[in-house]
């Protein structure tokens, strides 16, 4: 009687988790379909499905041929190493690292729209347990699958022990799950997520300069899940126990208080008076200043952008070769890191108060114009700090500088343009995606990409290829310095458009998902 009662108590709440779950799925499935970007978001989707394809066959790939690669390699004398599985072990925690890092930056939790769940009767641990099972579905999880699986495989053809390569295996599974859950804090961990960033940074440029490798020790550890097949039971209970501390760490937050509870913080002022010399559009600048200094998401962007100056170290160091057209590729991004990622969110960087901003018949050109001399200014002040490319080459020095101008005279209204057409509002407390919203890619802001990225370098060969090099670099920079002159005539253009667009824009303001 009494494995009877059990028996029917495990499946009445099996019964009753499968229908509460069926109800999110069916309230998630509505909300995708009624959204107001639903044309928008399924094209997106459906690009983002083919970049998945694209990165699931190199991930299969590398699986199946880097263990006869690195062989080579051995062989050969360029790596010393007893096999390749010890290769591989000894960089594996650069690839924790990087999973780490690339989920603090784009991995958005897929939580469900809480609020209105909580008025309904469903149960604070099932809401909870939903949220967190749909981030174990993440393509994040999936994607290391797709080189680990292969790569177990040949090792096992290669006669490595069987129970070794599976507890093996299963460790590197659990790490994969283990971090999914600590993601779900790091959103409220800045202060030491960028200090740990540095020090990652250190230990890497420590290691190529040969001061210090840190994988001779990792490689080891690593190691140990492979000769002790039963160990995998160690990253097993820390899987377990980020996802028990996930799991409280919400539930306790899981209040309609929590999110009208008043943060108490000190207030202080700050003079930016100096802006004041820009006349009318100064209220707009201090505004913009203030909300990059207290909010998360425009912070990180903020900062963000800078590291873009480093982007042609990628083509310096010969990753990607030393051609004109990575140089000019290069300089548009070193100097406008900061000009298409705050840019091209324009503007939904406001969308939190748009409404009240089109109440109070704000001009638009006042609004644009301050967004205008914000990206000017930074991007001045990237191309500055990118001034010291000038050690590779004066090639690299003409790049940088035709790179600016024409980002400064023509890339910078072009993007004002694409934020017409962008309407996904920001949740300015969240630091997740700061690199780029996908929702923010159309088919009007996907092609504004000819004239920002694909059309200066099509000028450069044009006179390259019949002038010289030189020719190539100045006509960029002529071609900016004619945006620039036009720039009155573009604006009257985007106001417009703005205009046009002004009910569309606040109606997908108003949408929370």
């Amino acid at each position: 009687m009494l494995s009877c009662n059990i028996f029917t108590f495990f499946v009445t709440n099996t019964s009753n988790s499968l229908t509460m779950i069926k109800q999110f799925i069916n309230l998630e499935w509505k909300s995708f379909f009624r959204s107001a970007a639903f044309k928008q978001n399924l094209a997106i989707k459906i690009l983002m499905g083919f970049g998945a394809l694209y990165m699931i066959s190199a991930f299969i790939g590398l699986g199946v041929g880097s263990y006869f690669l690195i062989n080579e390699l051995i062989e050969d004398g360029e790596i010393v190493a007893n096999n390749p599985f010890e290769v591989v072990n000894r960089f594996l925690i650069y690839w924790v690292f990087a999973d780490v890092g690339y989920r603090y930056v784009l991995q958005k939790m897929p939580v469900a729209n809480i609020k209105p769940l909580l008025y309904l009767p469903f149960k604070k641990g099932k809401i909870v347990s939903y949220a967190l099972g749909k981030t174990v579905l993440s393509f994040f999880n999936f994607l290391p699958a797709f080189f680990f699986i292969p790569f177990s495989i040949v090792l096992l053809a290669q006669e490595y022990s069987v129970t070794g390569v599976i507890g093996w295996h299963l460790t590197m599974l659990f790490i994969t799950i283990a971090i999914n859950f600590l993601n779900v804090f790091m959103n409220n961990m800045d202060k030491i997520f960028y200090p740990v960033i540095a020090i990652i940074t250190g230990c890497g440029l420590a290691q190529y300069y040969g001061v210090f490798d840190i994988t001779l020790y990792t490689q080891s550890v690593f190691m140990f899940f492979y000769e002790n097949a039963w160990a995998f039971i160690i990253p097993l209970i820390l899987c377990v126990a980020a996802a028990y501390y996930a799991r409280n760490y919400f539930a306790k937050q899981l209040y309609l208080d929590e999110g009208l509870k008043k943060i108490v913080k000190e207030a202080t002022t700050e003079d930016l008076s100096f802006l004041n010399r820009f006349g009318k559009i100064s209220t707009y600048l201090k505004n913009d200043i203030k909300l990059i200094k207290r909010n998360k998401r425009a912070r990180t962007t903020f900062i963000m952008g800078f590291f873009f100056i480093f982007y042609g170290l990628l083509f310096t160091f010969g990753l990607y070769g030393d051609s004109d057209f990575g140089k000019i590729f290069a300089a548009l991004f070193c100097t406008g890191g900061f000009l298409f990622s705050f840019g091209g969110l324009v503007p939904s960087w406001d969308s939190s108060y748009y409404k009240l901003m089109m109440a109070q018949n704000i001009p638009y050109r006042e609004f644009l114009l301050s967004k205008w001399w914000l990206m000017v200014i930074v991007t001045t002040i990237s191309t500055i700090l990118s001034l010291w490319y000038v050690y590779f080459g004066m090639d690299w020095l003409y790049a940088i500088l035709a790179g600016a101008i024409y980002n400064i005279g023509f890339n910078s209204t072009v993007v004002l343009l694409g934020g017409a057409f962008v309407k996904t509002p920001i949740d300015l407390t969240s630091n997740k995606k700061a690199f780029g919203d996908s929702k923010a890619f159309n088919a009007k802001t996907l092609l504004l990409i000819i004239p920002k990225l694909i059309l200066p370098v099509i000028i450069y060969y044009a006179f390259a290829m019949t002038i010289n090099d030189n020719a190539g670099f100045i006509a960029i920079a002529v071609t900016g310095l004619l945006g620039f002159l036009f720039r009155n005539k573009m604006f009257t253009w985007i106001e417009d458009i703005y205009k046009n667009e002004k009910y569309d824009t606040i109606d997908a303001y108003s949408q929370k998902d």
